[in-house]
């Protein structure tokens, strides 16, 4: 076992971002990565090994500064009161792209409950708590089918698998990353968030057409939007639209974004079903 004591760069809270004061994490070829934030801000981290640490300061996305992020979107109309209530909130990743991506296959427009449900079967299916593309490329669709995956998503999710190298995409831009995977049939802007955001560790892709940001979005317009049209929520935050997303998602949540709230979202989706 190895163990390090470290300071994340810029503002950052383990308690917010894990929603836990202590954290645990598989890695990739078995054992478990763990990590705790003293009094001070430091964090104390434990793998089994060097490889391990490393892996671990990924996932927990510690060598990335978003001071810059946070002084210049503290004052946003949409995103400053959570930016303000959270500033060291910073969105926890996958331990291998593989499993980002099995990720941005589950969430495509069904509840965040029921996904990662679908997600952790799938997962004990193929026998990795840090799944590979092999271990997860070897399971038949039809055993995805069974699990919740719905029969296209689960084909081409198995293709993608057994056809790149999806852990060498870290070591590529992400721009050709991106560029590169909506190609593939089953990766829209939605999905390469995901992957973007959970597997690659870059914070530029937001995720267009999650069902929170229909409901947000269609609170704030006053109608229903569809999927694509949330894509302007993030037009004003650039580079920063990835971490944007992943911000306004947990200010939803909470409450805190002005003039949105699940109600009038669920109100707003009423009036379009009698109108329809």
């Amino acid at each position: 076992m190895v163990e390090a004591s470290v300071r994340a760069a810029g503002p950052y809270s383990l308690r917010l971002s894990t929603r836990r004061d202590e954290f645990r994490t598989p890695l990739p070829g078995g054992g478990e990565g763990w990590a705790w934030q003293r009094r001070d801000r430091s964090l104390l981290l434990r793998a089994p090994d060097e490889a391990g640490l490393e892996v671990l300061r990924f996932v927990l996305g510690l060598d990335d500064d978003t001071t810059e992020f946070v002084l210049r979107f503290r004052r946003d109309p949409l995103l400053g009161p959570t930016v303000m209530a959270m500033p060291g909130f910073r969105p926890t990743r996958t331990p291998t792209v593989a499993q980002a991506v099995l990720r941005a296959f589950c969430g495509q427009l069904v509840q965040a409950r029921v996904a990662r449900q679908v997600e952790r079967a799938i997962i004990r299916r193929c026998g990795e708590p840090a799944p590979t593309r092999d271990a997860l490329g070897a399971l038949p669709p039809v055993d995805l089918r069974r699990l919740g995956l719905a029969q296209q998503r689960a084909s081409s999710f198995v293709r993608i698998c057994r056809s790149l190298d999806l852990e060498r995409l870290r070591s590529v831009p992400v721009e050709a990353v991106a560029e590169r995977l909506l190609r593939e049939r089953g990766i829209g802007p939605y999905s390469l968030g995901v992957i973007a955001l959970d597997g690659l560790g870059s914070y530029r892709y937001p995720l267009t057409g999650d069902l929170a940001f229909v409901k947000l979005m269609s609170a704030l317009e006053g109608r229903w939007v569809e999927p694509h049209e949330t894509a302007a929520l993030f037009e004003p935050y650039g580079e920063w639209a990835g971490l944007a997303s992943a911000f306004l998602l947990h200010g939803w949540k909470a409450g805190l974004v002005p003039g949105a709230d699940a109600d009038r979202a669920r109100a707003v989706r009423i009036a379009a079903r009698r109108a329809a």
